[in-house]
């Protein structure tokens, strides 16, 4: 029970973190500082398959984050009560179909499904990329709606036209418990069909895709809550029958939020399952490279950056590839190796090519194996792989954020697959040359969702005015950095020879 927990300022915000292969519900009081032993954690797997699915069941997703609200009730005991509002952040990109009771037609469709893939050519053919990309923030790809809409419509026709409404699942999770959802600015710029300037829904994609009206869920910002259960999670949690719950944010957003990357001289760099480097702006302040997106974080913020469709789930599938029990046992080996000591070249697009080059029919290449390689030096190489793929990420936000020439922003790394793993930190410092700040708020997501909700409440004046919490920096080596522009080197020159995918 909460009795035997650490002192705490209530009152306190329920935070629930959806992610792509677990989800969280974490208590946070007023200052925004976590609750020591209290929270709950459940994982899941998706559902994957050769041709690129990679879903969940909506309604077997929603119970198991049902389930992680009970034990924290549970663990909170009497001081239930303290609760103010429900805070909520998903993985972006997500889409779910739903008929007139809101019951889910489709699994959710997660970032990480690239099926659509081959609709991105169609959508080329008939719209103007550049002009949508200006225009959303986003380019054509398999994990953003319309090549998701355009591929259900030709490949599941009869579940497409039994759709009422097409929602993320951040909003269908709010109709199960809620009986009702609002669509935040950030969810809906996630999607790839938000008018970031008009804050609207994109006319021109919306009139393409034949979508009618009603089809797209109603918008609003992050403070637009909702209070009231469904008579089912009432009698389940009568605790949070009168708190507020708030509109579900895009993870990534709220990851710059919860480890301090608020400001445009701190960067966010996180690595979960995917990867991205971010900074906040003003919406107006900045117009992406075809390379980057523009997302918003609510109505007056907006994060830039570039995402990887991978990141920790590369390093996973090389542990299990190889048979390692876990993921310190892997970087021991990979610290043997010699920086660029291996002879190999790793393509990582383990699930398929996001930023900068958006092919997400791109798939996992290794190229210079020999008898002699090791284990390690694949581990290594995988691990150089995607901090060669962050570095072009990287450099291509210093050419579109107004800085100074030579500033070198505070990079804040989040995210279990990095802040586990120091040796990823410090390659990651050598080839960025810049320090790598790991953030001593592990659950950046959750952290970044409750500071919004307080600030929401009133009980945080400006979520800028909060001081980030770092560890101890890692110091890039001009030396090693320049060993890795040569692997970066070979592995763009490997990335032009398969330019057209296998």
């Amino acid at each position: 029970m909460i009795e035997n927990q650490q002192a705490y300022i209530a009152p306190c915000i329920l935070a629930l973190d959806v992610g792509t292969s677990s989800t969280r519900a974490l208590l946070f009081d007023a200052r925004g500082q976590g609750v020591t032993g209290i929270g709950s954690q459940k994982k899941y797997q998706l559902t994957t398959s050769h041709d690129g699915e990679a879903s969940l069941d909506a309604d077997i997703l929603t119970e198991i984050v049902a389930a992680t609200i009970d034990e924290v009730l549970h663990q909170m005991g009497t001081r239930a009560s303290e609760v103010k509002a429900v805070a909520l952040d998903t993985f972006w990109h997500s889409l779910v179909g739903v008929d007139a009771q809101n019951k889910a037609l489709t699994p959710v469709i997660t970032w990480e499904d690239t099926r659509p893939a081959s609709m991105v050519q169609t959508l080329g053919e008939h719209l103007d990329e550049q002009k949508v990309h200006q225009r959303v923030g986003a380019r054509f790809h398999a994990s953003y709606w319309p090549a998701k809409l355009t591929w259900l419509a030709r490949e599941q026709k009869e579940v497409y036209g039994r759709v009422a409404q097409w929602i993320s699942y951040g909003e269908y999770l709010h109709r199960v418990l809620l009986g009702k959802s609002v669509c935040s600015l950030s969810m809906a710029s996630g999607t790839g069909m938000l008018n970031i300037r008009e804050r609207a829904w994109d006319g021109e994609l919306v009139q393409y895709l034949g979508i009618k009206d009603g089809q797209l869920p109603q918008l609003g910002d992050y403070k637009d809550g909702i209070t009231g259960l469904t008579d089912a999670y009432q009698q389940r949690w009568p605790q949070l029958q009168k708190v507020t719950w708030f509109p579900a944010l895009g993870d990534g957003a709220v990851a710059n939020v919860g480890s301090g990357a608020v400001t445009l001289g701190r960067w966010a760099l996180t690595m979960g399952t995917s990867s991205a480097i971010r900074a906040i702006v003003e919406p107006e302040q900045v117009v992406p490279s075809m390379g980057l997106w523009l997302y918003l974080v609510d109505g007056k913020r907006a994060v830039v950056g570039g995402a990887l469709s991978q990141g920790g789930n590369v390093l996973a599938w090389l542990r299990d590839t190889l048979g390692l029990e876990d993921l310190k046992q892997a970087e021991q080996l990979a610290q043997a190796v010699e920086p660029d000591g291996h002879g190999l070249t790793i393509l990582p697009f383990i699930s398929g090519e996001r930023s900068l080059g958006w092919q997400g029919s791109r798939r996992m290449a290794i190229a210079g194996l020999s008898l002699h390689t090791t284990p390690g030096m694949l581990l290594r190489a995988g691990i150089e792989s995607l901090a060669y793929q962050l570095k072009q990420v990287y450099d291509e936000l210093h050419r579109v954020l107004p800085l100074e020439e030579q500033h070198v922003p505070q990079v804040i790394c989040n995210g279990g697959a990095v802040l586990g793993m120091p040796l990823m930190q410090q390659i990651l410092a050598d080839t960025l040359g810049a320090p790598i700040y790991p953030s001593r708020d592990s659950e950046a997501s959750s952290r970044g969702a409750a500071l919004l909700a307080l600030e929401a409440l009133g009980l945080i004046e400006d979520i800028t005015k909060v001081k980030p919490n770092l560890g101890e920096s890692k110091t890039p080596d001009a030396k090693l950095g320049s060993i890795y522009q040569q692997g970066l080197a070979r592995q763009q020159k490997l990335y032009h020879m398969l330019q057209e995918p296998l």
